[in-house]
């Protein structure tokens, strides 16, 4: 299988092992995939519920992320300048900043987006496996 950046709901739900959240074909794909990529606003989104309360974890945050990485040998995908530009030309898709790096990044990077976000998932102009 080829590389895929999983979206933040799926790396998130992949690593608690939540396999009710996650379809058969997404438990596959991350099972198979080549390599596993998070964009570095993944990070960010993951805070930003732990510092609203929407989601809680026993360690701090940082630790769970960086245990994340390496339990399930992610790479980061940065927020390159290509990356930045590349969010702000998605003619039609909605107007969430970070999903529209999460998309710039998949389609710079030239890997599927795992998502079962709909909005995404809808977007012509991204390929995505769910």
């Amino acid at each position: 299988m080829r590389d895929i950046l999983l979206d933040t709901h799926v790396w998130i739900w992949a690593s608690l092992d939540d396999r009710t959240s996650l379809s058969p074909r997404a438990v596959r794909v991350i099972k198979e995939a080549k390599r596993k990529w998070v964009s570095a606003i993944s990070c960010w989104e993951l805070a930003k519920l732990v510092e609203r309360k929407r989601i809680g974890f026993s360690i701090p945050v940082l630790h769970w992320i960086t245990r994340s990485f390496n339990e399930m040998d992610i790479s980061i995908a940065d927020l390159s300048p290509e990356i930045a530009v590349e969010s702000t030309q998605l003619k039609g898709f909605h107007k969430d900043p970070a999903d529209q790096i999460i998309v710039a990044t998949s389609r710079v990077l030239g890997v599927p987006l795992l998502t079962s976000d709909r909005r995404i998932l809808d977007f012509p102009d991204v390929e995505t496996v769910w």
